[in-house]
């Protein structure tokens, strides 16, 4: 049986009150609203941007979505965790801040903003999955105690996955430091002792105690590590390093297998919206105003996120008259789909339904 996938035509032409009301429209469509009760705690991932960035989600743009579900409920929250790398979504002050600065708090949407994984990172539960990739995922804490979530995108091209949208959102969005780290590369961080200078602090942050004194600079002792990434963020010297898994298809199926780690959690709680207005070559992390690869095509809903995505990427190849995500990259991203059929999280076979 096709999933269905809800389809409304917008651009960022119609203006932030008319794509509040479509959005609105997609959510209403989707279903999830009848799943919320009166004290369900109810989280909105979503991506503030980074600094310099002008392509995410606009928070005008969410604002009748957000109106509908605190008519049920008052505990709803927006979110997003914190990055791996560092800069100005690394630790949650930071974060905040940022998010504040793109619109994104209490006093402009009335409703509170939370990064999913604490301070630095470190708040994490992990969900047992026993995949071909992953045993267990490293899932942010807020995410794992809320009772629905409603995954909240912008779709984008990708350095390493080709695309990232629905399950980019679910599976690295939702994972706290240690789960970024774990999709991202299968080698520990370690320290360049020409950048170190011994000043301590990774020491006393190191949860392990994986991290000791040799030479003249830190370093980090392997067999205890466990891959948490918080000596990453916490180096004032950038001194502390890792290898960024260059393999796509090994990045993409871990991303997949988080995702479906999150989807299992919250079996039958999870909406998925993709927005598809100013579809960069580049995700929302890069900190600049990227121009758009595409026209401006619309939004797009589903409770299923193989589905939905594959829907994103047909329609924005279609209107680029290519496949234009391979062409930025030349990777098959199609691995991240696929690969999320083979375990259960979706079908990649749907019915576009137009609004």
């Amino acid at each position: 049986m096709k999933s269905q996938v809800f389809f409304i035509p917008a651009a960022r032409e119609d203006g932030d009150e008319v794509l509040a009301e479509k959005a609105e429209k997609i959510f209403l469509k989707i279903g999830l609203r009848n799943q919320i009760e009166k004290k369900s705690f109810v989280a909105m991932k979503i991506h503030f941007g980074e600094k310099g960035n002008t392509g995410f989600i606009k928070p005008q743009w969410i604002v009748k979505i957000i109106s509908q579900i605190k008519g049920i409920t008052s505990r709803v929250f927006l979110t997003d965790s914190n990055t791996l790398y560092v800069s100005k979504r690394s630790n949650s002050l930071e974060h905040l801040s940022l998010a504040r600065e793109h619109g994104f708090s209490q006093e402009t949407l009335g409703i509170p903003v939370i990064i999913a994984d604490g301070l630095i990172g470190r708040d994490d539960d992990e969900i047992q999955v026993n995949l071909s990739r992953i045993k267990s995922a490293k899932i942010a804490s807020a995410i794992l105690n809320s009772d629905i979530l409603v995954c909240l995108t912008h779709f984008t091209g990708h350095i390493l996955t080709g695309f990232g949208a629905a399950l980019k959102n679910l599976g690295m969005g939702c994972a706290s430091r240690a789960g970024k780290l774990e999709q991202h590369s299968d080698v520990h961080p370690w320290v360049n002792p020409k950048l170190c200078d011994n000043c301590g602090v990774c020491f006393n942050y190191c949860p392990s105690q994986a991290i000791v004194e040799k030479g003249d600079s830190a370093f980090i002792v392997e067999e205890k590590c466990i891959g948490c990434g918080e000596c990453l963020v916490v180096c004032n010297q950038g001194a502390v390093k890792f290898n960024w898994d260059s393999d796509s298809v090994r990045v993409q199926e871990k991303m997949s297998e988080y995702a479906f780690s999150v989807w299992k959690h919250l079996k039958g709680k999870i909406s998925f919206i993709n927005f598809l207005i100013k579809v960069t070559k580049d995700c929302d992390c890069m900190s600049d105003g990227q121009q758009p690869i595409v026209e401006d095509i619309g939004i797009l809903g589903s409770l299923d996120p193989v589905a939905l995505d594959q829907a994103s990427v047909d329609l924005v190849n279609k209107r680029s008259g290519k496949d234009i995500l391979r062409a930025g990259y030349d990777l098959d991203w199609s691995v991240q789909l696929s690969h999320g059929v083979k375990i259960g999280l979706g079908s990649r076979d749907y019915e576009l339904i137009e609004l």
